[in-house]
């Protein structure tokens, strides 16, 4: 019998509309009233979230942001983890001359030293405005308060962004956890904290084990996830390497895939 879903967003659970569809809504609220654990688990900040989640995920559900770095549950944070800040000086150091734009994500906040196309994008789809300032003075911040980004995101070209992780991935293996979301987008955490982690932790929190769980995403930072849960599963719109390590393959996000899943588990 499983006891926890943990769910992605974007790709997974979202439509490309952005939107839950109806189907998997009465599904998702089913499993609740039965006292499965349905956690959404996203790289989006929490303000990009709960909007999307609160009509369909109870406040009894605890909410991962920031891939798996920022867990909120009923109403109080309960998980946090930070990128040191050494790390962060050396990302931004070697980053800093590429036509990419740098996110620093940090609990409900978000910052930028330039004002680009990209920034602009992602501030459409966000309802906290960016705060573009200095790279330096967004540090010092940072160092007064004993504080740190839970994410950093590198947006850009997808070529460009292949190139971005395999240099960061030769700086910092071992130290970052580093991942794609999205061919156009880089996620970078600490290295304790990631989808998967998250997961532990929650787990153990409820006191479910590992055998008990579904997890169900899309991409690159999903695949630890998909092979850690006691069954993973991949959308039918994810890429290949990530259908390669799951145990359940269901439909695409525009064709209810995880309504699918669900009604496939849970009859």
């Amino acid at each position: 019998m499983y006891k926890a879903v943990f769910i992605d967003m974007d790709g997974t659970l979202l439509q490309s509309d952005h939107t839950i569809s109806e189907r998997t809504k009465k599904l998702l609220l089913m499993l609740q009233q039965k006292g499965i654990l349905v956690v959404p688990v996203s790289a989006r900040p929490l303000h990009g979230i709960l909007p999307i989640t609160q009509p369909v995920i109870t406040e009894a559900m605890p909410v991962v942001s920031l891939n798996g770095s920022y867990i909120l549950h009923r109403g109080e944070i309960i998980r946090q983890v930070i990128i040191d800040l050494s790390n962060v000086i050396a990302v931004h150091n070697e980053l800093q001359h590429e036509d990419a734009a740098v996110m620093f994500y940090s609990q409900m906040d978000w910052y930028a030293v330039a004002d680009t196309a990209l920034i602009r994008k992602e501030q459409k789809i966000t309802p906290v405005p960016v705060s573009i300032q200095p790279f330096n003075q967004i540090v010092e911040k940072w160092r007064s308060e004993k504080n740190g980004p839970n994410k950093i995101m590198v947006g850009g070209d997808p070529a460009l962004v292949s190139i971005i992780e395999e240099k960061l991935l030769a700086q910092h293996a071992g130290q970052l956890n580093i991942y794609k979301s999205q061919p156009r987008y880089l996620e970078v955490m600490n290295k304790d904290a990631s989808k998967k982690t998250a997961i532990e932790f929650l787990i153990g929190q409820f006191g479910i084990r590992r055998e008990e769980t579904i997890a169900i995403g899309d991409n690159f930072n999903d695949k630890e996830m998909i092979i850690y849960a006691g069954q993973g599963v991949a959308m039918g719109n994810a890429p290949d390497e990530i259908k390669s390590v799951a145990d359940f393959v269901t439909d695409t996000n525009n064709r209810d895939g995880v309504a699918r899943a669900l009604e496939h588990f849970f009859g």
